[in-house]
């Protein structure tokens, strides 16, 4: 069971992932994005071909739905070791955003992470995976014929424009 949320941000009960996928129903996922501790370098992965939204595209964000009763950061802090296998590294909570363009309507809990270990992918989630120059993501996200996933892209377009332009 996953958190059914309104389309304002709060909570408003539960559902099974099917219905909210089916529906286009709003709900909450976290986004990590991983940058290595000099903060030059940003982890970019593919995801899975496999994924029930966005497949096969690349994102520079991991993270996931929020479960029915799970607080965001304990979401965060579990998808950042299930897709990548890190644990320890400390969460900053960075904004929240919405990404509204059906069937994908969703209130993101953005955080940020410096980590330069062993990365780790869990492969039902992510196929490939590696380091890229801060500017040369930037470039690439702003650039719309890039294959990235349109909420990452989204979020991550945000994410410069606080912190890096």
């Amino acid at each position: 069971m996953i958190a059914l949320y309104s389309a304002d941000g709060c909570v408003v009960g539960s559902t099974t992932r099917a219905r909210m996928r089916a529906e286009g129903l709003w709900h909450a996922a976290t986004a990590i994005l991983v940058r290595s501790l000099d903060g030059r370098r940003v982890y970019v992965h593919r995801r899975s071909p496999d994924k029930d939204v966005f497949p096969g595209l690349r994102d520079c964000g991991v993270g996931g739905v929020v479960d029915a009763g799970e607080d965001p950061a304990d979401g965060a802090l579990r998808e950042l070791a299930e897709e990548l296998g890190i644990t320890g590294a400390p969460l900053t909570f960075l904004y929240r955003f919405t990404f509204d363009q059906p069937p994908v309507r969703c209130h993101n809990f953005v955080y940020e992470t410096s980590w330069d270990g062993p990365v780790v992918h869990q492969p039902e989630e992510i196929v490939s995976g590696g380091w890229m120059d801060l500017d040369e993501v930037a470039a690439q996200l702003r650039d719309p014929a890039t294959d990235f996933v349109p909420d990452g892209r989204a979020i991550a377009l945000e994410w410069l424009r606080r912190y890096h332009d």
